[in-house]
């Protein structure tokens, strides 16, 4: 016996036709239209659904799947929305939020969310800026095999922190001023991990995928393998329209 319907997001209700798709728990995902708007869904085994990754990514791969059979005017939901039935649909969300998801149906048509990840080696980093930094080289020569007060010490890392963090910055500058003029709008996300330093998501519009893709690729050259540059060009725009 199911749990409810567990909702996955929301498209316009023009041209959208059945879809075989899998849904959370090899659950067959189905449509239901209500008013303007056409709902993904799935049969809920479940009261709640924790977010492992093998969650998460059904989510995730149930909306890539539908906008890749062409509707790509979608709205995703948060993972783990889970109704009791239709009406509860209506009177939660289509009738206090309707006008906001014509809305975003208005500024997503016609767009895409990609989203770029930069990575760096901070130990590589900070050999490279040894070698190209005299002045910071020389110092820290100087001090080694001393005995240094803890007024030198803090000296020396406040700069050569400085130093690094000018570093990123100029990484993340130049990243912006490639990508940021080709989206129409832009999400700094938080860094993830020790080795990331820049994590943002960008709405463009759909054809201009391709010179996107290009841009990352050469500034990914014109960085000479100091960074590894992840790239996702086809998701589901979490970023831009997640309402619930």
């Amino acid at each position: 016996m199911g749990c409810g319907l567990y909702l996955y997001g929301i498209f316009p209700t023009t041209g959208i036709q059945e879809m075989t798709l899998e849904g959370l728990d090899h659950q067959p995902v189905q449509s239901h239209t209500m008013n303007e708007f056409t709902f993904l869904y799935s049969e809920a085994q479940q009261n709640k659904y924790l977010a492992s990754r093998r969650n998460l990514l059904g989510h995730e791969r149930v909306l890539e799947q539908a906008m890749e059979q062409g509707y790509r005017t979608l709205l995703p939901l948060q993972f783990g929305l889970i109704v009791n039935d239709w009406t509860t649909v209506e009177s939660q969300l289509i009738e206090t939020q309707s006008e906001n998801l014509k809305g975003l149906f208005s500024k997503l048509e016609g767009r895409r969310e990609v989203s770029v990840k930069i990575f760096w080696e901070a130990d590589q980093e900070l050999e490279n800026l040894m070698q190209e930094n005299e002045g910071l080289r020389t110092e820290r020569d100087r001090l080694e095999g001393q005995s240094l007060s803890m007024d030198q010490i803090v000296k020396i890392g406040q700069a050569i922190e400085a130093e690094m963090g000018e570093r990123k910055q100029d990484i993340i500058q130049a990243f912006q001023e490639t990508l940021d003029p080709l989206a129409i709008e832009q999400i700094e996300n938080d860094l993830l991990t020790d080795s990331m330093i820049y994590n943002a998501a960008y709405l463009i519009p759909w054809e201009a995928e391709a010179e996107f893709s290009e841009q990352v690729e050469e500034l990914d050259l014109r960085f000479e393998g100091r960074l590894r540059i992840r790239y996702n060009n086809f998701t589901a725009p979490f970023n831009f329209a997640q309402l619930v």
